[in-house]
């Protein structure tokens, strides 16, 4: 089923497809300290800071994965505050090579920023003490939803594909959903998803990509078997109109089916080395989307999406991979197992 021959074409064609990435953007900022003392003013530790580093998060998370792989052919459309952090996020995603020309500022909601504040000792490894969250859950009023699906009518022309990646925290809208899909199957664009919830708001689009849990609460009962695992891939293509359904789960592998088509297996590539699974389903929605543009079966995408999952859990954080890295992991693989 599968040739290295083919797959090493494959990877090497990303460099030359062009993806949107549409949804929620935050930044992660992780903020070091060594332990100084008690404070005083109440039973705390008080930290003397070492270092803050920002990384992308969320979809943001997707596109930088994208960008690594791709050598920065990516834009995003999302959302950002008229805040401290509002730059930042901006700034960030350029550095990373990616396109911010339609953003869309909405001075109403702060800009999604998860701050992880860690600490250690000279006796300790180092430990996360606390996270602050600032984010909005509010959907975006009529005219930023406006202003983003201008945006997104602008700009998908110019793209291979697009990615719809919804962490919930307002900006997608049913309308703006509706308006992405129906733009990019117009255009004979590739459009994926990585929905968190409700699976259902997304109807004909070329690939869902949840886990196992979010499947499951997607039909209403558990998969414990061959039987059901196929059923509910079948009820969730029935139900969502989606060319392909790509579910990923775990220490299990993954499974991608299509219409009218038994699904398709791979177990996991890497189930000993896991250090972090964060971000993780945001770089199989990347390379598996990028794999398809740049000339996959569904089977070979998920079998690159596979390989670039069990690169990044080795990592602390949302982790990204290269082609380089690809190819590396590629050619230790036994094919002939899968």
């Amino acid at each position: 089923m599968f040739n290295k021959t083919n797959l090493n074409k494959i990877i090497d064609n990303m460099s030359n497809k062009k993806i949107l990435v549409i949804g929620d953007l935050a930044i992660d900022e992780m903020i070091y300290g060594n332990t100084s003392r008690i404070s005083r003013e109440a039973p705390v530790l008080i930290l003397l800071h070492s270092h803050t580093n920002t990384l992308l998060g969320a979809a943001s998370n997707a596109a930088h994965n994208l960008s690594t792989l791709n050598q920065g052919k990516v834009g995003v459309i999302g959302l950002y505050g008229d805040d401290y952090h509002g730059p930042i996020l901006l700034d960030t995603l350029n550095k990373a090579g990616i396109n911010t020309d339609f953003m869309v500022k909405d001075s109403s909601r702060p800009t999604t920023v998860k701050t992880r504040i860690s600490g250690a000792s000279t006796q300790s490894v180092t430990q996360q003490i606390v996270r602050i969250d600032r984010e909005s859950h509010k959907f975006v009023s009529g005219q930023i939803e406006a202003q983003i699906i201008e945006n997104i009518k602008k700009a998908l022309p110019d793209y291979d594909a697009a990615i719809l990646s919804d962490y919930g925290t307002g900006m997608m809208t049913q309308n703006i959903i509706n308006a992405t899909i129906e733009t990019a199957n117009s255009l004979g664009k590739i459009i994926s998803v990585d929905p968190q919830i409700e699976l259902h708001k997304f109807q004909k689009t070329t690939v869902l990509t949840p886990n196992q849990p979010d499947a499951q609460k997607a039909v209403g009962y558990e998969i414990t078997d061959e039987t059901t695992l196929e059923q509910a891939g079948a009820d969730l293509l029935e139900k969502t109109n989606a060319k392909m359904l790509l579910i990923t789960r775990g220490g299990d592998g993954m499974i991608v089916f299509e219409q009218g088509k038994k699904g398709v297996k791979i177990p996991a590539f890497n189930k000993t080395d896991v250090f972090d699974v964060t971000g993780a389903g945001d770089t199989v929605v990347a390379s598996f989307t990028l794999a398809l543009t740049a000339g996959a079966t569904p089977a070979e995408a998920m079998l690159i999406g596979n390989l670039a999952a069990s690169i990044v859990v080795k990592h602390f954080g949302c982790a990204t991979t290269t082609q380089k890295e690809l190819k590396s992991k590629l050619e230790e693989l036994n094919i002939e197992s899968i």
